[in-house]
């Protein structure tokens, strides 16, 4: 397995995984669709910097061993400096509340005070989002494992949040997958945008 590369130095990381992917690939396996690996690091923002202004594209894949190559070169969530966000959003989607297919959406919510947790949940979210297992799949946008002093939070992001029948099947599957018995909650982005508070929850399961 190849050795970890902080993603604070994406080039890196993705020129390895290209190296070890073109070295012991034969046969590909395709995925449904692409997927874009970003990561924002606010843990020593400039000041006067807007919002957003740290994030970074790290890499795009369309392989299952693309996927593991690169998993196998980057830090895990809970090896991630604080105020550190990790993202994987379908390719041609920013992480970003202004991105017109998050635009209308909202997200579910999962915090975890242990680390070990929080590495468990992201990748179980990674290999469901890529493998296609949620039947409303086309509603989501991706997922973000956000790293904080007190509690981590993962949470996956879907594009139209006044659905609510596809964003609680969304939510019973996801609970599912992370192995969650606690309930979670979902909250629009025009809620959070208006409110800037996380407790602004319209759906849970």
């Amino acid at each position: 397995m190849a050795g970890e590369v902080a993603v604070e130095c994406p080039a890196a990381a993705a020129a390895a995984a290209a190296t070890e992917v073109g070295d012991s690939i034969e046969q590909s396996h395709m995925l449904e669709r692409k997927w874009t690996f970003w990561f924002d690091n606010q843990s020593r923002p400039k000041q006067g910097a807007e919002w957003g202004s740290s994030l970074r594209k790290v890499y795009t894949f369309d392989t299952v061993e693309e996927f593991w190559c690169f998993y196998d070169q980057i830090l895990k969530p809970s090896k991630l400096p604080a105020n550190a966000d990790f993202h994987l959003f379908k390719a041609g989607v920013e992480p970003k509340w202004e991105d017109p297919e998050c635009a209308n959406g909202g997200k579910w919510t999962v915090t975890s005070s242990r680390k070990t947790n929080l590495d468990t949940m992201w990748l179980e979210t990674l290999m469901a989002l890529i493998g296609e297992q949620f039947e409303e799949s086309d509603e989501i946008c991706g997922v973000v494992a956000s790293v904080r002093q007190r509690r981590d939070k993962l949470a996956l992001w879907t594009k139209t949040a006044a659905n609510e029948a596809a964003q609680m099947s969304i939510g019973r599957k996801w609970k599912e997958i992370i192995d969650v018995t606690d309930k979670i909650s979902f909250s629009f982005h025009d809620d959070l945008r208006r409110e800037k508070s996380a407790k602004s929850s319209r759906y849970s399961v």
